[in-house]
């Protein structure tokens, strides 16, 4: 067996044994000295390796004595650390039961002080909630002193402020009425002259003609005394039919002359219309026949077409157009009232058409006739009422005097015919006639009537109406208002009133705002006119009493100034004396025209 070795040098003591190897063909060879020493050298080794174990054996057995003795020790340490720990912890458990029932007493002690305190806190508290609310109650009410002392300041500002703004109106009123009373004084007086310069031009001429033309104004004088007889039979004749026609009784009229009301548009609008003749279902025995409108129209009209074509006839008696018979001519139209405009536009058309030519009263007549109704036309139009504004509001204004009440009546018996539901107001709180009147009216019509005590307040009597018209459902307002003096600046500023009263309940309220004009006061009513259309917005008339008058060429006079529309005219008391305004009838009529 061959090994190989590695040279070892071992030590034993100072002894050295060397192996040395020994090939072999190749192979290690070990020689018995090298044997020996190895043998001796592991030997040695062992015993050494013996004594290493021993001695560790040794030192083992040594370190698990002393482990087992430190064991037993650390054992008993923990025995007793063990045995502390429990002392300490019965001693801690102890102590805990003890510190428990401590904190438990001292727990019992805080809640008994907290609950004290907790109780001292909530009375603290309430008696500071009951101080804020006494606090409370008493800012309150000094809050509502003060809050109704200055509503009370505010009011009284607010009242100052609107007598202030009154106050100013009512001087911006007076002093416009003034102007225009100046105004109107300056014109009246201008036309004063005027006329009294015509009249003395016209003398003058008068004077010439008559000493010139004797046998012609003997002639004249013929003539003009045949024509007044002729008139005269006429007007006896008419009277006559009158006296019969006023003998029908009132049912069998109202009857024969129904003011049917044209069917609501789209629009929800209603237009008064022209009567509708019919003749009434024959009764036994018969009643005299009715006049017609036209003929109680012109026999109302007979003194201002009588006065009018005398005149007229005096002047174109054998007589050719010439300058001074238009200027004549002018002249007497002008104090019938017709006005300046409408007389020189019926000149005018004269002399374009027949100047230098024999003229008779008739074709002058016709003329004139012609040319009122050019000028009348555009004004002659129909009441129309807005139904989409419930109630439609109907102010009646004018001065004392001037038929306002019965205007009213008549007007609300026509809608009432026409299956309209009508109420109406007695605004005219400083006449207790007027009121009463308009309830009789209003008795008579199926109207209910809103009044109050005499003196009241007219515009917070328009105010009631309004709601309760309202409430109601009435269709049509109607109210009737004191006679206001145009030159009456608080009267005017009264009116004022009732419109902005009106005006808050609806925008567009009063909606129709109609004047009644009474023909016999000639030509102050352009005056009236003007001065009403500034205050209350008129926008519609009224002509009453046309046939009290030899005046009624002013309504001709007021369309060519002011171009209203006239809604009706009157020429009597009865029910049925006011009807729609028609140019035509009313020209030929004035102008004695068949």
């Amino acid at each position: 067996m061959a090994f190989n070795f590695i040279k070892k040098v071992f030590s034993f003591g100072s002894k050295q044994v060397e192996e040395t190897p020994v090939e072999d063909g190749g192979a290690v060879v070990a020689t018995p000295e090298a044997e020996a020493a190895v043998l001796a050298e592991r030997e040695a080794a062992e015993r050494l390796a013996i004594e290493t174990a021993r001695k560790e054996a040794t030192e083992r057995e040594a370190a698990e004595r002393e482990a087992a003795e430190k064991a037993q020790r650390d054992a008993e340490l923990e025995a007793e650390a063990a045995r502390i720990e429990a002392e300490w912890l019965e001693e801690r458990r102890v102590a805990a039961e003890e510190a428990e029932r401590e904190a438990a007493r001292l727990a019992a002690q805080e809640a008994e002080r907290l609950a004290a305190e907790e109780a001292e806190r909530e009375a603290a508290r309430l008696a500071k909630q009951a101080a804020d609310l006494e606090a409370a109650k008493a800012a309150a009410a000094e809050a509502s002193r003060l809050e109704k002392e200055k509503a009370a300041r505010e009011a009284a500002n607010k009242a100052e402020a609107e007598a202030r703004a009154a106050a100013e109106r009512e001087a911006a009123a007076k002093r416009e009425v003034e102007r225009l009373a100046a105004e109107e004084a300056e014109r009246l007086a201008k036309e004063a002259a005027d006329f009294e310069a015509a009249k003395a031009k016209a003398a003058a001429k008068a004077e010439t003609r008559q000493r010139a033309e004797a046998e012609r104004e003997a002639e004249r004088i013929a003539a003009q005394a045949r024509v007044e007889a002729e008139r005269i039979a006429e007007e006896e004749r008419v009277a006559a039919e009158l006296k019969a026609a006023s003998e029908i009784p009132a049912p069998e009229i109202a009857a024969q002359e129904p003011t049917p009301l044209v069917p609501a548009s789209p629009a929800g609008k209603v237009t008064v219309s022209k009567t509708v003749e019919q003749k009434a279902e024959p009764v036994a025995p018969a009643p005299a026949p009715k006049a017609s409108w036209f003929q109680r129209m012109r026999a109302g009209l007979s003194r201002s077409s009588k006065e009018l074509s005398a005149n007229i006839t005096g002047i174109f008696t054998k007589r050719k157009l010439d300058e001074d018979t238009l200027q004549d001519l002018e002249d007497v139209l002008i104090r019938a009232d017709l006005g300046v405009e409408t007389a020189l536009r019926i000149t005018d058309t004269l002399a374009s058409t027949r100047m230098g030519r024999d003229v008779s009263d008739a074709e002058v007549r016709t003329v004139m006739a012609s040319e009122i109704e050019k000028v009348l036309g555009p004004v002659a139009l129909p009441l129309e009422l807005d139904l989409s504004h419930k109630p439609h509001v109907i102010l009646v204004v004018g001065v004392n005097g001037t038929g306002k009440t019965t205007t009213i009546g008549k007007l609300a018996s026509k809608l009432h015919q026409g299956g309209l539901k009508v109420m109406l107001a007695a605004g005219d709180t400083f006449r207790a006639a007027a009121i009463e009147q308009l309830k009789i009216w209003g008795e008579r019509t199926g109207s209910p009537v809103i009044a109050t005590k005499l003196g009241a307040d007219a515009a917070g009597l328009a105010y009631d109406a309004f709601e309760q018209a309202k409430e109601a459902g009435s269709d049509v307002l109607i109210i009737d208002t004191a006679g206001r003096l145009q030159n009456k600046a608080e009267l005017m500023a009264e009116l004022e009133k009732i419109v902005r009263v009106l005006g808050k309940l609806d925008p567009e309220a009063p909606h129709t705002v109609l004047q009644t004009v009474d023909a016999t006061t000639g030509q102050n009513a352009l005056n009236q006119v003007e001065i009403f259309r500034n205050v209350a917005g008129v926008n519609g008339l009224v002509m009453t009493k046309l046939d009290g008058t030899a005046r009624g060429g002013i309504l001709v006079a007021i369309a060519a100034k002011h171009k209203l529309p006239v809604y009706f005219i009157g020429v009597g008391e009865q029910v049925d004396d006011l009807e729609p305004f028609a140019a035509n009838d009313f020209a030929r009529a004035i102008a004695g025209v068949a």
